[in-house]
C-alpha cells in the first residue's frame, strides 16, 4: 500500500511547514499548526488520472452571452447585495459572528423563496431537525415547505443533493462538514478546503444555487484557508453589535454584482425585518440642538446612508488625555485632532475625547473627516451646529478640504429627508447635478478654518 504523506499546517492562515513548530510565521498565531496526512497520488483510493482530455471550446471577447439567471429571494435588501438575487450554479460564502442571526436570515430567505415555488434544502452540522424547526416556529415560517436534515459528512451531503436537485441549498457550516478520506478532524484546513471545492463543484455543474456559511476568528475574519473565499462567487459578512438591534448585510466579494453593498435589517421578535431607507431609523430619536452631534451624510456601496456621529470633550482629571472611539478607525481621529490643534488653534490637550457613531454602524469612508472634525469642535466649544445640517468631505494634514465620490447623491438622500443646509468642500458640478437643483444650501468650504469660524459663528 502506498504510504501517507504527512505534512504540518496552520489552522488560522493555511501555511505549510515541513515540521511543527510552535508560532505560525505567516500569520504569527500560536499553536495553531497540526499534523494532516495527505494521501499520495498512487494510493487506491486518490482519483485516477486521466490520460486522455477533451478539447477546450474558447469563446470571444465580442460574444454576447446570456445573463446570469437570478432567483429572486423576495427579501430586498438581501437581492441588493447579491446583485439583484442569487444566480442559478453560484457558491456564496456568508460569515459573521456567533448568534449575530446567519441561520435566522437564510431561514427566512428559504422560507420567502419555498412560498413562491422555488425548491429549496437547508442541511445543518451544527443543530437537529427539532431545532431548526423550533426556530421556523419562532419566526412564524413552519408552514413553508422547506426541506431541512442534519448531516455533516460531505458525501452523503452531495448524494442528497443530487438527489432533491434543489434550486436554493444552504450548508449550515461548511467547518461542520468533513469527508471520510481526508485523515484529519472537521474544521481543519484540508477538511474546510476539500469540502468547499466538492461543493462549488457540484454548484457549477448542478446549477443548485449553494450558500455556504462561514465560522469567524477572534479577529472577525472568515476561518479557514483563504482558498475558500476564492473558490466562491461572493462572500457576504452579517455585521453587527449584540446592544443594537441592526443588523448590516454587506457584500465584500461579488462576481455578479457590486462589492461594497450592504443591506440593513433590524433584529425583532420574530426574526429579521428589512430597513428600505436606513438613514430615516438611524436619525429617527436624534435630537438636532444638542451640541456634539453632526449628521454625516455617508456611501455604503451605491447607497447614501446619513448617520449620526457623536463626540463629547470632557476635562481630563489624569494625566494623560483618554482618546475613546466607537464605530471609526482611532488613528484617523488622532490625525484629525493634531490637524484641528495645529490648523485652527483650538486644543483638546486637557480633555477626555469620545467619539461614537450612533446605531452601530462603523465608517470606514475618508469622507468622514469633515463631519468628525465638526463633531469635535462643536463639542469643544458646546456650540451646535445649524439646524437641519449634514456634513461630509475628506481632510488633508495641511487642513484642505478636499472632495468625495457623489456629491451629488448624498446630497439628494440628505434633502429626501428634510435637510436644508449641507457643509461639503468644493467640487466640479456636473451636467446631471445643475438639471437636478437640489434646493439644498450648501456651504462649500476649502480649508478646515473656515469649518471652525462657521460653527463659533453660530453662537450669536
Amino acid at each position: 500500500m502506498a504510504k501517507a504523506q504527512s505534512t504540518f499546517t496552520c489552522q488560522s492562515c493555511g501555511a505549510i511547514y515541513a515540521r511543527w513548530q510552535g508560532k505560525c510565521d505567516d500569520c504569527g498565531g500560536w499553536n495553531t499548526i497540526t499534523e494532516e496526512t495527505a494521501l499520495s497520488p498512487q494510493s487506491p483510493q486518490s482519483p485516477k488520472v486521466k490520460k486522455k482530455t477533451a478539447n477546450i471550446s474558447f469563446a470571444n471577447l465580442a460574444s454576447n452571452e446570456p445573463d446570469p439567471q437570478r432567483i429572486k429571494t423576495g427579501i430586498e435588501e438581501f437581492d441588493r447585495v447579491c446583485g439583484g438575487g442569487l444566480v442559478k450554479a453560484s457558491a456564496v460564502l456568508l460569515g459573521g459572528d456567533p448568534g449575530i442571526g446567519k441561520s435566522t436570515l437564510l431561514l427566512q430567505v428559504l422560507a420567502n423563496c419555498a412560498r413562491n415555488g422555488v425548491k429549496t434544502l437547508y442541511v445543518s452540522g451544527e443543530e437537529a431537525v427539532s431545532q431548526l424547526q423550533d426556530r421556523a416556529r419562532r419566526l412564524g415560517v413552519a408552514d413553508s415547505p422547506v426541506e431541512i436534515a442534519t448531516e455533516t459528512e460531505i458525501s452523503r451531503v452531495l448524494d442528497a443533493l443530487r438527489e432533491k436537485k434543489p434550486d436554493i441549498a444552504i450548508i449550515d457550516s461548511i467547518q461542520t462538514m468533513w469527508m471520510d478520506s481526508l485523515n484529519t478532524a472537521p474544521g481543519t484546513v484540508a477538511q474546510v478546503r476539500t469540502c468547499a471545492h466538492e461543493i462549488v463543484r457540484y454548484a457549477k455543474t448542478s446549477g443548485t444555487a449553494v450558500i455556504l456559511v462561514g465560522h469567524v476568528t477572534k479577529d472577525g475574519q472568515i476561518a479557514g484557508p483563504r482558498v475558500v473565499e476564492h473558490l466562491v462567487d461572493a462572500v457576504l459578512q452579517f455585521e453587527g453589535e449584540r446592544g443594537h438591534q441592526f443588523r448590516i448585510l454587506r457584500g465584500l466579494k461579488n462576481r455578479f454584482g457590486a462589492t461594497d453593498e450592504i443591506g440593513v435589517f433590524e433584529m425583532a421578535g420574530t426574526g429579521l425585518i428589512q430597513v428600505p431607507n436606513p438613514s430615516a431609523l438611524f436619525l429617527d430619536e436624534r435630537n438636532d440642538q444638542q451640541a456634539g452631534s453632526v449628521v454625516f451624510a455617508g456611501l455604503e456601496g451605491t447607497r447614501p446612508i446619513l448617520m449620526e456621529i457623536q463626540a463629547l470633550a470632557a476635562k481630563t482629571v489624569f494625566g494623560s488625555p483618554r482618546r475613546s472611539v466607537v464605530g471609526w478607525d482611532a488613528n484617523r481621529l488622532n490625525m484629525i485632532l493634531a490637524v484641528i490643534e495645529t490648523r485652527c488653534g483650538i486644543i483638546f490637550g486637557g480633555h477626555d475625547i469620545y467619539l461614537n457613531v450612533a446605531g452601530g454602524m462603523k465608517i470606514t469612508e475618508p469622507a468622514a473627516d469633515l463631519a468628525v472634525a465638526a463633531a469635535l469642535i462643536s463639542a469643544i466649544s458646546d456650540i451646535s451646529l445649524a439646524e437641519n445640517s449634514v456634513v461630509f468631505g475628506e481632510i488633508s494634514l495641511s487642513g484642505d478640504i478636499r472632495s468625495v465620490p457623489r456629491t451629488e447623491a448624498r446630497l439628494k438622500e440628505a434633502e429626501k429627508l428634510g435637510f436644508k443646509n449641507a457643509i461639503i468642500p468644493h467640487f466640479r458640478q456636473t451636467k446631471t447635478s445643475k438639471k437636478d437643483n437640489l434646493r439644498l444650501n450648501a456651504t462649500h468650504i476649502g480649508k478646515l478654518l473656515e469649518l471652525a469660524e462657521l460653527i463659533t459663528g453660530n453662537q450669536d
